[in-house]
């Protein structure tokens, strides 16, 4: 018997995607239309450069880069806002990630690692764009490990000077969003030296061009040149020869110098202080995460439409002539697209979370040590997984779409070649795992982030591990849904939220235990403790993966709850059944080796997942529109037509 279709209310739908900065996504869809904002293909790199220009200065126009700035310069300090304005220029990821070097990188590390006397005299040309910056971090032989970038900023007390420079080849600043073309001004973070001490890394306003636009003295630039994707970002590399600025142009915030070289800074720990400047600028990572899902819409809202529209083969018909068939009506392509669309819904929950978090903590009266050092741990892991997730996901939408996909008028092929290197920009995903399992290991109360790979192993030869399952949304909800959880071999139990939960709360646990008794056994050995982190990296990221994934589930629960329509609601709960079953399917060797499934309930599992894709079918183009992209932005022929030519159709004119 056919089920009867839900009534999904799309404005609840869309109300509940858009969240707590609705007015944010719905101000940025009055704003991005038009020509200058339309995707277009087939610029060379110096025209799409100076388009993404002229889009980023049409945006300070507007209140966009007012979000995320002190309100001391006219800013609105809505931290929120403006990574959720970020995530909303997915017609142009160029742009996307222009607006994130200026406004975010660019200004956000003076906003952060600043004082007011920096904010006064340099924030309101970053936000008019009068002030084009750059965020000079990443080196040649330094990318994810920071900590230990070869740049230096010595002092000079007989002029009062810092003088910046590059020692070697391997010390130069790569891939440098701003440098190429326009950026003037860069933040360097460099080893600082002043009063016959080394203080660690810092950061250095360094102006890189003069107002005409040539390179300031001592200053070397050259272009990146043309990249895979995001090719209207002006990439570039700098090099330093003893470049001196003055003593003001340290940011700071967390570590001063006086004019006679005495170092001073309210943080004592070198390790807390590192790790704390570090702290401030994760709006960066939480961007790239939520850009990424941006990303896999898009892609989705695309290939979905089209599927729901394309046909192949006939399906045979007593009544009358044979039928060609939707390819979504395929199992097959259902299985393809609505695990990935499920995905992205669960990801896009938890995105919103994680920039609440984020907001909450950046107005708090006083710092919250611990919940900064979670929010940073959970940050890195949901990066990591949900810029994998586009990836993946732009890629099937690729192939769902068979050679339509990879015409570049149908902008799936940009949007693959520009979201690539989300994976591996704001932190590589691989490092990204590893230090969300660390902070899985242990609380960091003591050493906070000084603890190395030998200081690990001691940590847990000598420690009793215990895990604790840190909350993540609606606390009592998912508290209830767990306690009320059927037992493993109950008939209804695939289907039962509380039971979904506990399993992948339990795989967490046994995966984060397992892997701290594996240390544990490695430090009583007395080996290497380099090689026995090392030998552990499978384990290591697979506790990452399981977290984030338990993390996730957590999110999209406490959302469907915030869900006012029930039949909208019920819908919402089958895709996320389908988001945690996929996964378990996903993981099926894990569950079976490790006896949390039997052989006949893995295999339900997949059953499960199959009648899942068949009952969502019908709401599949409407799940993918409830994401507010409009047609412009996604600009994609295959999406934007009603039904499309068909073998035996007339064409059209002829």
């Amino acid at each position: 018997m056919t089920e009867k279709k839900l009534k999904v209310d799309g404005d609840e739908l869309r109300g509940l995607l858009d969240g707590r900065w609705a007015h944010v996504r719905e101000r940025a869809r009055e704003v991005l239309q038009g020509d200058l904002y339309a995707p277009v293909h087939g610029l060379t790199v110096d025209e799409h450069r100076a388009r993404t220009l002229s889009q980023l200065k049409a945006l300070a126009g507007t209140e966009m880069p007012a979000y995320g700035f002190p309100e001391s310069v006219g800013g609105k300090n809505d931290i929120g806002a403006s990574v959720v304005a970020f995530e909303m220029l997915v017609a142009d990821l160029s742009l996307m990630v222009k607006m994130g070097v200026q406004w975010g990188l660019f200004g956000g590390a003076i906003t952060a690692l600043g004082t007011d006397r920096h904010h006064r005299e340099y924030l309101p040309d970053a936000m008019s764009v009068e002030l084009p910056g750059c965020f000079a971090m990443t080196e040649t032989g330094h990318g994810s490990d920071v900590q230990n970038l070869r740049t230096t900023a010595t002092y000079d007390p007989a002029t009062e000077e810092f003088v910046v420079h590059t020692p070697d080849e391997a010390a130069r600043k790569d891939y440098i969003g701003n440098a190429a073309r326009d950026g003037r001004m860069a933040v360097v973070f460099a080893q600082l030296h002043a009063g016959g001490g080394e203080h660690g890394v810092h950061a250095v306003l360094v102006p890189i061009r003069d107002a005409d636009g040539r390179p300031m003295p001592g200053v070397r630039i050259e272009d990146c040149g043309t990249k895979a994707g995001l090719n209207g970002v002006d990439n570039g590399r700098l090099w330093f020869d003893q470049v001196r600025v003055p003593r003001g142009n340290l940011l700071n915030r967390y570590g001063d110098v006086a004019p006679d070289g005495t170092y001073s800074s309210p943080i004592e720990s070198p390790g807390r202080r590192f790790f704390t400047m570090l702290g401030t600028l994760i709006r960066g990572r939480v961007s790239v995460a939520g850009g990424a899902g941006s990303a896999a819409k898009a892609a989705l809202a695309i290939a979905i439409r089209y599927s729901d529209t394309r046909r192949q083969f006939t399906r045979p018909s007593e009544d009358g002539p044979a039928q060609e068939v939707r390819i979504l009506d395929y199992l097959a392509h259902q299985r393809k697209l609505l695990p990935a669309l499920a995905r992205t819904y669960a990801l896009h929950f938890a995105q919103e979370e994680l920039v609440s978090r984020l907001h909450d903590l950046s107005r708090a009266e006083r710092p919250d040590e611990r919940a900064q050092r979670e929010l940073e741990s959970r940050v890195a892991g949901l990066k990591a997984v949900a810029t994998w997730h586009a990836s993946e996901t732009i890629q099937t939408c690729r192939e769902a779409c068979g050679g339509a996909g990879y015409m570049a008028e149908n902008r799936i092929p940009q949007l693959r070649a520009d979201s690539d290197i989300f994976t591996t920009f704001e932190g590589d995903n691989t490092v990204l795992l590893q230090q969300l399992t660390k902070s899985l290991l242990t609380d960091f109360r003591d050493s906070f982030g000084d603890l190395d790979q030998r200081g690990l192993v001691r940590f847990m030869a000598g420690k009793v591990f215990e895990t604790v399952i840190e909350r993540t949304a609606a606390i009592p909800l998912i508290e209830r849904l767990v306690s009320a959880a059927p037992g493993r071999d109950g008939e209804d139990a695939l289907y039962n939220r509380g039971w979904q939960l506990e399993l992948l709360e339990d795989r967490e646990k046994h995966v984060v235990e397992g892997l701290a008794a594996r240390l544990r056994r490695a430090g009583k050995d007395g080996g290497d403790a380099f090689e026995a982190f090392n030998r552990a990296q499978d384990h290591v990221l697979k506790a990452g993966r399981v977290h984030v994934d338990r993390v996730v589930l957590e999110a999209f629960v406490a959302g469907i709850d915030r869900c006012g329509d029930k039949a909208t609601a019920k819908l919402l709960n089958r895709l996320c059944d389908l988001y945690v079953l996929s996964l378990v399917e996903e993981d099926r060797a894990w569950f079976l080796e490790h006896e949390r499934l039997s052989t006949s309930r893995a295999k339900a599992v997949t059953r499960a997942v199959d009648d899942l894709c068949r009952g969502l079918r019908p709401y599949a183009v409407q799940l993918a529109d409830a994401f507010g992209l409009r047609d412009e932005w996604l600009a994609a022929p295959i999406a934007l037509g009603a039904e499309h030519v068909r073998q035996g159709d007339p064409v059209p004119g002829a």
